[in-house]
């Protein structure tokens, strides 16, 4: 089963990622950063991780304020690099974990963490400032990424203490997980810094030395801190560092500090920090193959749960049918059906079952109904005619089985 051997606590200052697209790894002023995250990097190489999990959070990249989430984890095959405003960073495709994402996605929501998901957006500088300097990529990424995204923008944020049971919570995901795998966690973000208001600029080295070793030695005293401790200790921006909490609380009470690099250069304390599990990390949960509430659904005849796996084997088809809420979209596919389903990269298969308009055919298939349903809208087919060609039934012969036959 799936092990955790290690955690990381990193910086995901956006300047580490400028600098090191620019070369400038041995320029004096930036020297004792990228020196400070050798020895992280030769920490990987000798552990060799199949996956990082990576606690960041998104700076209105991906996210944005009309639906920004507490916690999201991603479920994607890959992720490319978020253009931030100065063009797309010249790194390759981030490989994702579907089985292990899905896997703590799920387990999260059982344990009533409600996470959202997602699947085609770019990870930000959260994710990609700190992993070049982790992980070599000249020959592609060396491991999977899991990505779980922390709301410590937009107040409310979560708890410290409910970062902290996050990371506990994600330990128990992880070891419940199937498959053999090696895993390490990273928490993002921080240290001391404040980058807006007149208080730009601020640093207290000081508490950051406190805080490094308490999240080491003493968590909790970080876990039952408050937002507002962190923002007069640290800087209003340094508030993220409950990230490293989440890391903090997926690891064991017997680690051991392995490496630690500070830097001070301008406006935020860039540290990184190796811990690896010392104890036994042979995992003694009971393996879990699947959604647990949902054991016994397949004996429920013709009945298609839709699940994180459905929704991303079936993204294209899906959004197909999401996109004929837009009246242009309608009026194209309308206009040449098989032109609109080519446009859309359909297969010939769901091709097939488009044109043939196979209500059940496609719910087989994966679709989901509350797109289907602006499908049928689109093809002059009410909810009702859907329903009873599921059935195989005439129209009027699906009424018939209704208390109300006549609401139509």
């Amino acid at each position: 089963m799936a092990r955790i051997i290690g955690g990381i606590g990193t910086s995901h200052v956006p300047t580490i990622g400028v600098a090191y697209d620019k070369g400038k790894q041995d320029v004096p002023d930036w020297a004792p950063l990228f020196r400070g995250y050798e020895p992280a990097q030769r920490w990987l190489a000798e552990k060799k991780p199949d996956v990082l999990v990576f606690f960041y959070n998104d700076h209105l990249n991906a996210f944005f304020y009309d639906l920004y989430p507490t916690f999201a984890v991603g479920v994607a095959p890959s992720y490319d690099v978020a253009d931030e405003g100065a063009g797309r960073r010249p790194l390759p495709l981030l490989p994702g974990h579907p089985g292990l994402s899905r896997h703590i996605a799920e387990s999260l929501v059982n344990e009533e963490f409600d996470p959202a998901v997602f699947q085609d957006r770019p990870l930000d500088h959260g994710v990609f400032s700190p992993l070049p300097l982790l992980w070599p990529h000249k020959d592609g990424w060396p491991g999977a990424v899991v990505p779980i995204e922390i709301n410590v923008v937009q107040y409310p944020l979560p708890t410290a203490m409910r970062c902290f049971k996050l990371g506990k919570a994600l330990r128990r995901a992880i070891e419940s997980y199937p498959e053999d795998l090696s895993v390490v966690v990273v928490g993002t973000g921080g240290l001391s810094h404040q980058v807006h208001g007149e208080r730009t600029g601020f640093n207290d080295t000081d508490w950051d030395m406190r805080f490094i070793d308490l999240i080491e030695h003493d968590p909790m005293t970080l876990a039952n801190m408050r937002h507002v401790d962190y923002i007069r200790l640290g800087g209003a921006e340094s508030v993220e560092v409950i990230m490293w909490l989440a890391m903090r609380g997926a690891l064991s009470d017997r680690i051991e500090k392995v490496h630690q690099n500070y830097y001070l250069a301008t406006t935020t304390a860039m540290t990184v920090l190796v811990f690896e599990e010392k104890g036994d990390t042979a995992s003694t949960a009971p393996a879990v193959a699947s959604n647990p509430q949902l054991a016994g659904v397949e004996e429920i005849g013709g009945t298609y749960a839709f699940d994180i796996a459905t929704a991303r084997e079936r993204l294209r088809l899906n959004r197909f049918f999401w996109n004929m809420k837009d009246a242009a979209f309608r009026d194209a596919f309308l206009a040449d059906e098989p032109a609109a389903c080519a446009r859309a990269g359909l297969t010939p298969e769901e091709t097939k079952l488009v044109l043939d308009r196979d209500w059940i055919g496609l719910i087989r298939y994966g679709a989901n109904f509350f797109v289907l349903e602006k499908f049928a809208r689109t093809a002059s087919r009410s909810n009702l005619e859907v329903y009873a060609e599921m059935r195989g039934e005439t129209f009027e012969e699906f009424l018939a089985t209704r208390q109300v036959p006549g609401a139509r």
